[in-house]
């Protein structure tokens, strides 16, 4: 019998990458944004506002790629963990795990027939990847994966900070901040729609959202600017 497929894209296969880089040029754009309507609220100089976003440009690379490594190696020692207690299951009670994968497949809906059938053919293939995939909810394709993740974010990062610092060194510096807030909130707009739309979510809500918390970082940053110096 000939057994013809089709390709199938699901977007749940981009969640890994795209929550990353969301994330991360998310992050770059409102802290570095915020960082120099703050400190150019402060009637500071050009040079300051420069140097202030450049410096929040890297530590703030840093610290995601830091972060972003230290929480997915949390995540992998944790699946580790899981994967070599089930390979010692597996080796000393195989009978067991056939039994609680029959368990699953009934739960799932097959008769415990045909059940028993194919977990008895799943673990004759892969039984620790049959396990991995249906008990553990552990996937080649999904598992965590720490440098990538902590350079995607670094780089995200990276690459959203220097929109409002780009724009910052450019605009005239008396108007400094109206150009970096409306810049960034535009860039902020078009980064919430974009991952929305590659989410499969509404594009106005998705670009709503990012933009609102953009609004409320600019704000309060450039109010304490204000409130709080004359110079840096």
């Amino acid at each position: 019998m000939r057994i013809t497929t089709h390709p199938e894209h699901h977007r749940f296969e981009r969640i890994g990458w795209l929550r990353a880089a969301v994330l991360g040029a998310n992050d770059g754009i409102v802290s570095t944004a915020s960082l120099i309507v703050g400190v150019a609220a402060a009637q500071s100089s050009r040079s300051s506002v420069l140097v202030a976003g450049v410096a929040g440009l890297v530590a703030g690379a840093m610290s995601m790629s830091a972060g972003e490594y230290v929480s997915v190696s949390s995540q992998a020692d944790t699946e580790n963990a899981d994967l070599a207690r089930e390979r010692q299951e597996l080796a000393t009670d195989p009978a067991s795990e056939l039994d609680e994968l029959q368990t699953i497949y009934v739960d799932r809906g097959l008769t415990p027939a045909l059940a028993r059938q194919v977990a008895e053919q799943l673990m004759a293939h892969d039984a620790l990847g049959a396990h991995a995939r249906d008990e553990l909810g552990i996937s080649t394709e999904h598992a965590a994966r720490p440098v990538q993740a902590a350079f995607a974010s670094a780089g995200t990062f990276a690459v959203g900070a220097a929109l409002p610092l780009i724009v910052a060194a450019a605009a005239p510096t008396s108007r400094i901040i109206v150009f970096v807030a409306v810049a960034s909130l535009l860039c902020l707009a078009l980064l919430g729609g974009i991952a929305a739309r590659a989410g499969g979510a509404n594009i106005s809500r998705g670009a709503l959202r990012v933009t609102f918390w953009g609004v409320v970082a600019l704000g309060v940053t450039a109010l304490i600017g204000r409130a709080f110096g004359t110079s840096v």
